[in-house]
């Protein structure tokens, strides 16, 4: 196994070097470097098998052992993959953006596309006032460059203030390998990769679009080839300054404010046009449309404000309102800035307000998570007084949709990439999360035009490397961010004076090692600090007289090894402690009668919580305990408010204790655990939905206890467990399971029994994934029995591996109900002879129909004869991947084509490869009808 993992480092290594710069990663590869973690699975599970059984009984393993060690041998032998790692990835060009239709601005877009596609000009720089659309008039360009094709690649960055030279190189190596998860190697500096850069750039036609854009730099430095005739690339700059752009050699393009009529045009689409039917209304809106001053930002902004509002003396008192803003003021920002506070003051809720000028203490371009914003929202007392976390989070549910419709804040779909070096969150997750940011004008509206009077002062990622001294700390001050920056450390004796600051943000100054003793005590009202994501080794004593502190956050500090006393903080509502280093729980945690929040996952150094501490917290809403640490399930069970919790008991009896606990019954979101350690890092753990996982459990004389709202269900290395899932769980009562893994349970014999006694159907089940189960014969017994029309009905992907008994995979009674079935895949099951048992009925042919089905994968399967029934064929005209792999025996697909309209078969319209192995020689013999033309599709 060391052999191979360090085959399996290398190859990981090198295949992902080679994949920069628009290669992809060969099938086979990803499949070899899968398996061999798959392999490393089995084999711990193996040692963990032996370190469970006495030394007299291990002999019965011996087999066991042997057939891995040739498996291993032979995966190794495997993976030298002469032929190279990598292919050349199908050409992207770029990205096409979503954004809404440009009202007006053809001139301008004419003149840039002029500029793009003759020889004369090749830098354009694109400027104008903040909000007068650029950035949107861009995005078309950036559309129509990428459908018509005239240039290799166009890349899009957004290059934000203040420049980092490191992030901008990353960025630019993203967008040229049109993934989002390409990274430049680790540890090289800035010149290497300029390098790097400028050699990819300079042998491909580009377009490098590099928006917002405050401060002249040098291309040579990022790795930029200046664009020349020989190259045929060229570089467009959006900034709102006219002089960085002749500064970088542009050729401007000066982006002017709408005409009235377009601005009309504009506010009456976001409006509503309906309301200029309205009588007397229509020349008081376009009273208003005149002073939106042709901004189109503005003019969106405002009219969201204003949507469905058909009430003239409203209006009337929006115009005066309005007038009273905008002022007659020279400097460019002041023109919108007063525009788009109108917007912010017809919020008409202090909290909402506050709420949107929370998200001005984050750097530019930031992007948030629906959740966390919430919960930071929760953190500040916005959003508070309500009986439930869960009525606290409908609540910023309905703040956040509000601030959306107002468009003073965005939903954004392409910020992936910060997500993933911001937050913490697993990739597999960020599909599901919505993603908001703040627009650079609005921010800066928020910043400097509302922050000051209400005592904010922001200065988060502006690369400052040390704190302001006492005379930036004014007596007024409420709310602080310095967050994202490159501060160290904090000088000796400073000790700022700020009787009312309620907030302190220090997060994600990653070399911030050391606070001093003094630092807080001229402030006695503080009551949110955050230094997430810090270099903190320990907190100051001073810490402890913070007695108004109601949020302590300590996220991924993981130098973090010890805290002062708490005893003293009987406000303080939240504590997040993940992901550091503390060996004890904080002396007096068990004083903190008003927690609500508590998070402990990943303290790999914390051994224990002392009996009594968390039985002492009555508030307790929000419990994560997940890691190494086990807890008694009666500390748990007394806590009568839990809503959400995380955690792993022992042994299940203290589980169903807990289940069956009227207390359970208000818990709405949980993750439980019964035996074994898992990573957080894996799905389970971050599917953030109902889940129990069991693991070396005993659970064969006895029925599982479920939870009625559980949605994921995961069985793994339980002895004993025969019966069929229906028999050995309470199903009947988890009405909304949606998910269900089972792996290593030696004895079971069949997933449903469908017998008179038990008619469990499953029917909301999605997920059905199926390891290594040795004795597993059979998928659903239906013998003498009518099966339920209902049962698997919404499944969606079966996987099964690994289980070496089944010989025929589904039941032809079952097959009725597979009509939602998108992912079918068979992998390892030696003894697998056919897909689809064979009809004992004389029908002349068998029709078995799947019309979702995308992805049908058949692997290692040395027995497999068939699919179906010689006379029977599979429509499936949805299907996108077929992969054949390791089946000899197969000497019949059939899968039907499709027909055209004029009756001759064509390829299924989704279809994008079929995987087959190595050798030609099985495609070359099996029967496949009008097998030419697939031809094209086929992949080794």
């Amino acid at each position: 196994m060391e052999a191979l993992n360090r085959r399996k480092e290398d190859i990981n290594s090198s295949a992902q070097s080679e994949a920069l710069w628009g290669k992809e990663v060969k099938h086979e590869v990803q499949g070899w470097l899968k398996r061999v973690q798959e392999i490393n699975d089995e084999v711990q599970a193996i040692q963990e098998k032996i370190e469970r059984v006495k030394w007299y009984s291990r002999g019965h393993l011996g087999k066991l052992v042997c057939k891995k060690i040739e498996v291993v041998k032979k995966f190794r032998e495997q993976g030298s993959f002469p032929d190279g790692l990598v292919i050349d990835k199908l050409p992207s060009r770029g990205i096409i953006m979503s954004i809404d239709n440009v009202v007006g601005e053809d001139s301008v877009k004419e003149k840039i596309w002029g500029y793009l596609v003759g020889n004369e000009v090749r830098k354009i720089g694109v400027c104008g006032i903040g909000g007068v659309g650029k950035t949107t008039i861009m995005k078309h360009i950036n559309n129509e460059l990428v459908r018509e094709a005239k240039f290799d690649k166009v890349i899009w960055v957004t290059v934000s203030y203040p420049l980092n030279v490191i992030k901008l190189q990353e960025n630019i190596a993203r967008a040229i390998a049109g993934d989002d998860r390409q990274r430049l190697p680790e540890g090289e500096d800035k010149e290497r990769r300029a390098a790097k850069l400028m050699s990819v750039m300079g042998n491909i036609s580009h377009v490098l679009i590099l928006d917002d854009v405050w401060e002249k730099f040098s291309l040579s430095e990022v790795g930029i080839p200046e664009p020349t005739i020989q190259s045929r690339s060229k570089i467009v700059i959006t900034s709102r300054s006219v002089d960085v752009c002749q500064k970088m050699g542009c050729e401007i393009v000066k982006v002017e404010p709408l005409s009235f009529q377009e601005s009309l045009n504009l506010f009456s689409d976001k409006v509503g046009a309906h309301l200029l039917q309205v009588p007397n209304l229509e020349g008081i809106l376009k009273l208003i449309v005149k002073e939106c001053g042709g901004l189109p930002l503005a003019i969106v902004v405002i009219a969201e404000s204003m949507r469905g509002e058909d009430d003239v003396n409203v209006w009337n008192n929006a115009l005066t309102e309005l007038r009273g803003r905008v002022k007659s003021v020279d400097g460019s920002d002041e023109k919108i800035f007063e525009r788009l506070t109108f917007s912010y003051d017809r919020l008409n809720s202090f909290e909402i307000q506050n709420c949107f000028l929370y998200c001005s203490l984050f750097p530019e371009d930031y992007p948030f998570l629906r959740e966390e914003l919430i919960e930071g929202w929760i953190d500040e007392g916005l959003i508070d007084g309500l009986p439930s976390r869960k009525a606290a989070y409908e609540r910023g549910h309905a703040f956040l949709n509000r601030l959306v419709k107002n468009c003073l804040l965005e939903k954004n779909v392409d910020s992936l990439r910060e997500v993933l070096k911001t937050h913490d969150v697993v990739r597999a997750t960020v599909q599901r999360i919505d993603i908001f940011k703040m627009h650079d004008v609005v921010r800066d509206m928020a910043i400097k035009s509302i922050g000051p009077r209400l005592g904010y002062m922001v200065k988060a990622g502006m690369k400052l490397i040390e704190v302001p001294d006492e005379r930036g700390w004014g007596k007024d001050l409420q709310k602080v961010s310095l967050m994202a920056n490159h501060i160290s450390k904090i000088p000796l004796g400073l000790s700022p004076k700020c009787p009312t600051l309620s907030t302190l943000i220090f997060s994600d100054n990653h070399n911030l090692s050391k606070i001093t003793e003094s630092f807080f005590k001229g402030m006695p009202e503080l009551k949110v600090l955050d230094l997430s994501r810090t270099s903190i080794q320990a907190l100051p004593n001073s810490i402890s007289n913070l007695e108004s502190l109601s949020s302590l956050r300590l996220r991924s500090c993981r130098k973090l090894m010890y805290l002062p006393s708490l005893e003293k903080l009987r406000t303080l509502k939240k504590l997040d402690l993940h992901r550091t280093s503390i060996m004890v729980v904080p002396q007096g945690m068990e004083k903190l009668i008003s927690l609500e929040y508590l998070d402990l996952t990943d303290c790999k150094n914390l051994e224990e919580i002392p009996v009594g501490v968390l039985s002492n917290l009555p508030n307790l809403q929000y419990l994560l305990v997940y890691g190494e640490l086990k807890i008694k399930v009666e500390e748990v069970a007394i806590l009568n408010k839990l809503e959400t919790f995380e955690g792993v008991f022992d042994e299940i009896q203290g589980f169903y204790y807990f289940v069956k606990s009227q207390d359970f019954q208000i818990l709405t979101d949980y993750r439980i655990v019964i035996g074994a350690q898992l990573d957080r890092s894996t799905e389970f753990i971050n599917q953030k939905k109902p889940s129990v996982h069991i693991s070396n459990c005993n659970i064969g004389g006895e029925c599982i206890v479920l939870p009625n709202n559980l949605e994921q269900l995961w069985i793994r290395q339980c002895k004993s467990m025969k019966s069929s899932l229906n028999k050995t769980a309470f199903l009947e009562k988890a009405t909304e399971l949606s998910s269900c893994h089972i792996k290593d349970c030696e004895d079971m014999e069949c997933v449903l029994d469908l017998d008179s006694s038990s008619c469990v159907a499953l029917d909301k089940l999605e997920m059905l994934d199926l390891r290594e189960l040795p004795n597993l014969s059979v998928l659903v017994r239906v013998e003498g029995v009518a099966t339920p029309p209902s049962v698997f009905s919404n499944l969606k992907s079966l996987s099964i591996e690994n289980c070496s008994r089944i010989t025929k995979l589904f039941p032809i009674e079952l097959l009725q109900a597979l009509q939602n079935l998108e992912d079918i895949c068979v992998y390892e099951c030696l003894q697998m002879e056919e897909i689809i048992a064979s009809s004992d009925s004389n029908a002349s042919s068998d029709k078995f129909t799947f019309p979702k089905l995308c992805r049908f994968i058949l692997g290692n399967l040395p027995q497999l004869k068939s699919i179906c029934s010689a006379k029977g064929f599979m429509v499936c005209d949805s299907i996108e991947e077929i992969w054949i792999i390791g089946c000899p025996e197969l000497k019949r697909m059939p899968v039907q084509l499709p027909l055209l309209d004029n009756g001759q078969p064509s390829p299924p319209p989704r279809l994008r490869e079929i995987i087959i192995d190595e050798s030609k020689e099985w495609w070359e013999s099996v029967e496949w009808d009008h097998k030419y033309l697939l031809q094209p599709f086929l992949k080794h």
